[in-house]
């Protein structure tokens, strides 16, 4: 049994052995199958390789000659144009060697021809020369035979016709200045009237008339009593640590400041603001109030000046210059404003300079600056006049000398020594005499207009005075049988002479006189 068990498990080892081996022999023939199908595309893939290559490679032949051909034609136009330029640039130079052949050959003509010329001048000179001499011999035996009959030599007949002429060239250089010194003057004030009108039509002028009292306004008559203090003590401490006068009256919420001083009326109405809305009202409190708005107000000042030096456009001004003009806001002149009088001049002056072709910038700037002699300090000295303080102060802080001088001439005080003088002269006139500018009290213009014609009633022949436009202009009328027409025109400067001595007037005052003569009959 044990045997046949170890034959059984043989022959089945043995079938599995066979088994195996039949199955490597068919997996064999499978595997030479498969090699020979893997070849036989690997040959295909070749062949397709191969055919693909060659196409490939055609075809890049086919571009480098298409890219070869457009190169070549490329180079072969660069060769024609450059060929062209060439031959242009021969062309020129061929040009070129005619023309400076042609004009060698011309010039050699000129030249044969010039020395033709020469030869033909030098030889006509030779008888000019000749001709010359002859001539003077001539004149010689003429001038000769006039002294043998006019009995004189010729220098002394010389002498008598230059005398002559003399008086003659005189009296037509006489009046020949008369004419033109009359055609001058009236071609001068023209223009002048001209430039004048130009300038005052192309700057806006503003009214501007400054008070001396200053109305505060006030919620209700309750804040008076606050104001006043018990015993006044609170107002007295304004009106010192102010030194303006505060009237409290019947006037319904107001109360009144007074005061000359600008300054201290902005500084009292600006304090007692402050106090009524702190509501604390009391002396220690009120001096504390006073000296912080008069800080404030210094600083305003020198913020208005600099706001009104960058709109006139006036640069590297001193800032003590600077201070001077923002103080100008808080002074008058006349009832005007001070600082619009300045502002206005100085435009005026800007477009005048411009019209007459001088610097507008320097005028400008000295017409902002003419009047800085009336805003004093406390080192001023109140006796000079305003101009002439003006003018030192500029000289002081570095202004420019005809600047200067139009400052301090522009009253006539000292002599005007530029153009730029009487342009301040003229506008500060402008703008002070324009209806509406200043205000006068009336008695004192009453007094004036009378003082003006008791100046013309002490001359003598003077039958009639009448002061007219506002005492802008005197006219007088004398009497014909006493005053004859020189003396009429004498008369007239003379009183001219006396206004400008005697009176202080702004602007100018005009002084006619009027002289006639009336026959009268009467038919019956």
């Amino acid at each position: 049994m044990d045997n046949s068990i170890i034959y059984a498990v043989g022959g089945v080892v043995l079938g599995l052995i066979i088994g195996f081996i039949i199955t490597k022999r068919i997996e064999k023939n499978n595997a030479s199958k498969l090699i020979k199908e893997a070849k036989k595309n690997a040959n295909l893939i070749l062949k397709e390789a191969k055919s693909e290559g060659e196409r490939l490679k055609k075809d890049k032949i086919l571009q480098a000659k298409e890219k070869f051909i457009e190169l070549k034609s490329e180079h072969e136009k660069v060769i024609l144009s450059r060929d062209k330029k060439m031959a242009e640039a021969e062309k020129r130079t061929r040009d070129k060697e005619s023309q400076i052949s042609n004009e060698l050959s011309k010039n050699k003509k000129l030249n044969d021809s010039l020395e033709g010329k020469i030869k033909d001048y030098d030889h006509r000179l030779d008888v000019l020369d000749k001709r010359q001499e002859e001539i003077d011999k001539l004149h010689k035996n003429q001038v000769q035979q006039l002294e043998v009959i006019s009995s004189l030599s010729a220098e002394e007949a010389k002498e008598q016709l230059v005398e002559s002429l003399k008086g003659e060239a005189k009296n037509d250089a006489m009046a020949y200045i008369q004419s033109s010194l009359e055609e001058a003057k009236l071609t001068a004030e023209q223009e002048a009237k001209k430039v004048i009108i130009n300038t005052i039509q192309r700057i806006g002028t503003e009214e501007a008339v400054d008070n001396c009292v200053s109305v505060f306004n006030i919620e209700s008559d309750d804040v008076k009593g606050r104001i006043i203090g018990r015993e006044g003590r609170n107002i007295r401490a304004i009106e010192a640590a102010t030194g303006v006068e505060i009237i409290v009256d019947d006037t319904p919420e107001a109360i009144i400041l007074s005061c000359f001083d600008s300054v201290r009326r902005e500084i009292a109405r600006l304090s007692l603001h402050k106090l009524v809305t702190d509501g604390r009202i009391h002396p220690a409190r009120i001096e504390e109030i006073v000296k912080k708005t008069k800080k404030q107000i210094e600083q305003e000042i020198i913020e208005v000046g600099k706001r009104t030096v960058i709109d006139l456009g006036i640069h590297n001004l001193n800032p003590e210059l600077i201070k001077m003009v923002g103080r100008m806001k808080y002074r008058s002149s006349y009832g005007q404003n001070l600082l619009q009088h300045s502002r206005e001049v100085a435009k005026l002056c800007g477009v005048m300079a411009a019209e007459l072709g001088l610097n507008p910038k320097l005028a400008k700037r000295a017409g902002l600056l003419h009047d800085i002699g009336k805003v004093p300090d406390a080192e001023a000295d109140m006796e000079t006049p305003h101009a002439i303080l003006g003018m030192q102060w500029a000289e002081k802080y570095g202004e420019k000398r005809d600047v200067c001088n139009a400052i301090g001439a522009h009253h006539d005080e000292i002599e005007m020594k530029s153009l730029l003088a009487p342009i301040i002269q003229v506008c500060d006139a402008i703008s002070g005499a324009r209806p509406g500018a200043r205000r006068q009290v009336l008695d004192s213009y009453i007094q004036r207009l009378k003082d003006l014609e008791d100046i013309a009633f002490g001359f003598t022949g003077v039958k009639k005075a009448y002061a007219i436009q506002a005492g802008r202009e005197l006219r007088v009328i004398v009497e014909s049988e006493k005053v004859d027409d020189q003396k009429a025109a004498d008369l007239s400067f003379s009183i001219s002479q006396k206004v400008q001595t005697d009176m202080t007037y702004p602007g100018q005052v005009k002084v006619t006189v009027i002289r006639e003569t009336r026959a009268v009959n009467i038919a019956k």
